[in-house]
């Protein structure tokens, strides 16, 4: 599974969505928007549908923010509603 999140510096959600990776096991790439790596520019250049974040794609497909991406891995019981 190719995870891709997408985050902004000081994000609550954002903190939160990697929280549940790690519950979860998986491994993820992470791009902060607003970085040398990730301007702004670029990324509403490839994301213009954006409207919040974070922003999750799981193999290549949009799944959307925290709550979301919580509902996929929950779906496919790759993490449970409470933390072990």
């Amino acid at each position: 599974m190719k995870i891709v999140a997408y985050t902004t510096s000081g994000c609550f959600y954002c903190d939160q969505v990697k929280e549940l990776f790690k519950r979860a096991d998986l491994e993820y790439e992470s791009y902060l928007v607003g970085s040398p790596e990730m301007p702004r520019s670029k990324f509403k250049q490839e994301h213009p549908k954006c409207g919040s974040f974070p922003y999750v794609i799981i193999d290549d497909e949009v799944v959307g923010g925290l709550v979301e991406t919580a509902k996929f891995l929950m779906k496919r019981g790759l993490v449970s509603a409470k933390k072990r």
